[in-house]
C-alpha cells in the first residue's frame, strides 16, 4: 500500500511533529502529532559524524539542544546524551535526539513520514545511502514520502529507490520560481511543497495538471489555512495539527 497515493485531500502534515506544543524532531513531538489526528508527520534527516541518520533540522546544535557546533561533527553515541527537550519546556527536558530508524519504530506504519533530506552537497549521496537503507531496513517503502529543496538530492534518492514518491521544496518568491514551474521534474515527483504565501489558483492548476499534489508550508494561522483548504490545496504542513484539524472542510465547530 502506497500511504502516500491514499492520503486524505486536504491532508494534515506535522511540521518537525506538533512542534507548536513539544520540541521539534522528538520522538515526543511526532507521537503527540499522531495523537492530535495528524494524517503525516514531517522531519529532517541529517547525518552524525559516524554517518548514522539523525533527525534533526539545523547545522548546528545550538537552537535546540544543550549542545554546541556542528551536528555532523558528533559521533551519534555523544549525540544521544544531549537533551533536546529542555529548551522548549521544562516537561520535555531529557528527550533526545532520534534517529530515523528510531522514528520509523516509533510510530504506527499507517501514518506517512514525509523526510527532508539535509547535508551540505558533497554528502548528498552518503544521505541518501543511509536513509534509503533505513526505509528498506523498516518496510516503510510505501509509507514514506522524501523531499529536498536541493534538485541533486532528489534525483540521487529517486535513481537509488524510484519506487518512493518523492516531493519538491520550493524557496519562496523568486526564489523558489523555477522550481514551482518547472513540473513535473525529470523523473516526475509526486508532490510541490511550495511556500504558503506563493499559492494561488494558477499554481495548483498547473501543479495538478502535472500530476503533483500540492502541500505547503508553514501554515499556522486559521485564516491562512481556510484560504488554502478552499482554493483546493492538497495538504499543508503545520506547527499545529490539532488547529488544522480543527480548521479543515467539514470538520465539527
Amino acid at each position: 500500500m502506497n500511504l502516500f497515493a491514499s492520503l486524505p485531500r486536504p491532508a494534515v502534515v506535522a511540521h518537525r511533529g506538533a512542534s507548536a506544543h513539544a520540541p521539534e524532531n522528538t520522538l515526543a513531538a511526532f507521537r503527540l502529532a499522531a495523537s492530535q489526528g495528524a494524517h503525516a508527520v514531517e522531519l529532517d534527516a541529517r547525518l552524525s559524524a559516524d554517518l548514522q541518520v539523525v533527525v534533526f533540522h539545523d547545522d548546528t546544535l545550538n537552537r535546540t539542544t544543550n549542545g554546541q557546533g556542528p551536528v555532523g561533527g558528533q559521533p551519534l553515541a555523544a549525540l544521544r546524551q544531549l537533551d533536546a527537550g529542555g529548551w522548549c519546556d521544562s516537561a520535555y527536558a531529557g528527550e533526545t535526539i532520534p534517529t530515523l530508524g528510531e522514528v520509523f519504530e516509533s510510530l504506527s506504519p499507517d501514518i506517512l513520514i514525509n523526510i527532508e533530506l539535509k547535508e551540505r552537497p558533497a554528502l548528498h549521496q552518503t544521505l541518501v545511502e543511509a536513509v534509503a537503507t533505513d526505509i528498506r531496513r523498516h518496510d516503510r517503502a510505501g509509507s514514506v514520502l522524501v523531499s529536498s529543496f536541493d534538485r541533486a538530492a532528489l534525483r540521487a534518492f529517486q535513481r537509488l529507490m524510484p519506487e518512493v514518491a518523492t516531493g519538491r521544496l520550493a524557496l519562496p518568491g523568486l526564489a523558489g520560481w523555477r522550481a514551482r514551474h518547472g513540473l513535473p521534474g525529470r523523473p516526475a515527483h509526486a508532490a510541490l511543497h511550495p511556500y504558503h504565501g506563493d499559492v494561488r489558483p494558477a499554481l495548483l492548476s498547473h501543479a495538478h495538471a502535472a500530476g503533483c499534489r500540492v502541500l505547503t508550508y508553514t501554515v499556522n494561522h486559521p485564516d491562512e489555512m481556510r484560504r488554502l483548504f478552499d482554493l483546493g490545496v492538497d495538504g499543508i504542513f503545520t506547527d499545529d495539527p490539532a488547529l488544522a484539524r480543527r480548521m479543515l472542510p467539514g470538520a465539527a465547530p
